[in-house]
């Protein structure tokens, strides 16, 4: 194993321990459909894998940008790990710029590794792209992405309701 593989490998271990933004299930119930907030739910029904992931959106100097993301999940350290970071990056950014990283990190993931992670726009979860390798963990690295992505159109669209007030 190269050392900087040995890096990767340390650090989806270091975060599927550690867990940022793994506190949903400390926080208070809020209701579907409230403004600028979405939640969705996934399961990866192959290992049992399983997300709860909420995100909420606000004004930003860029337009809506994500405020807060917060999780709750049990599965290997994959699916844990690739939550912590996205948790960590997401947060201050544009919900633009947000959508166009998980595309990147979708390509990647099915690439099979065949692809290099633009680093710049993934930050740590450019550690994930040796799991590409393996499809069978493809979905693991992608729950929390997918979850992301779901709970980022709700609230886009809840969003768009208070700026139209």
């Amino acid at each position: 194993m190269s050392g900087l593989d040995s890096l990767y490998q340390q650090l989806i271990l270091e975060h599927s321990k550690a867990r940022s933004g793994g506190d949903l299930a400390d926080l208070p119930a809020v209701e579907t459909g409230t403004a600028g907030m979405g939640q969705s739910h996934q399961l990866n029904p192959v290992c049992g894998d399983e997300i709860t992931l909420r995100l909420n959106v606000g004004t930003g100097g860029d337009g809506p940008t994500v405020t807060e993301i917060h999780w709750d999940g049990d599965g290997c350290a994959i699916s844990m790990a690739s939550a912590s970071i996205l948790s960590e990056m997401a947060p201050g950014m544009s919900v633009a710029y947000l959508r166009r990283t998980i595309d990147h990190f979708r390509e990647l993931m099915r690439s099979r590794g065949k692809m290099d992670a633009d680093e710049e726009l993934l930050q740590d979860a450019a550690a994930l792209a040796g799991v590409a390798k393996y499809p069978a963990r493809v979905k693991c690295a992608m729950l929390a992405w997918v979850a992301a992505e779901d709970a980022l159109r709700q609230a886009e669209s809840g969003y768009e309701v208070i700026r139209a007030l």
